[in-house]
């Protein structure tokens, strides 16, 4: 019931700049609770790059810490992700993930996942 559409990727080189971007839609109230931002590299399983929540408390993870910034808008059902400072390491699919309810109802839950965006990080 809620469809999560990412942007923003594309290809940089080494010490360059992206901000992605995630958009929640549906037909009802979205209340997300918590935004997450993922990668894949090829070969390589899904890994979790950084969460918020909907109080602002921020989660990072490995390398992103001190070069990535994630951010919420939820009032827009939008959540963003500042890519700096890339590294060719960082080049992977990102993927937008979002859990909370809609409609106001606490037994009306969703767990969704956007199709992704590739970054990539080349000289």
């Amino acid at each position: 019931q809620v469809r999560l559409v990412e942007s923003g990727g594309g290809l940089v080189q080494p010490g360059g700049s992206l901000r992605l971007s995630c958009v929640a839609s549906g037909s009802a109230t979205i209340n997300v609770d918590v935004w997450g931002w993922y990668r894949q590299a090829p070969a390589k399983q899904r890994e979790l790059v950084a969460r918020i929540s909907k109080d602002g408390t921020t989660d990072y993870r490995g390398s992103a810490k001190g070069r990535f910034t994630i951010s919420s808008d939820n009032a827009k059902n939008t959540a963003f992700l500042q890519l700096d400072n890339l590294e060719p390491d960082d080049t992977a699919r990102y993927f937008c993930n979002a859990y909370g309810v809609i409609g106001g109802q606490p037994w009306e839950s969703f767990n969704s996942w956007g199709q992704g965006t590739q970054v990539t990080v080349s000289t």
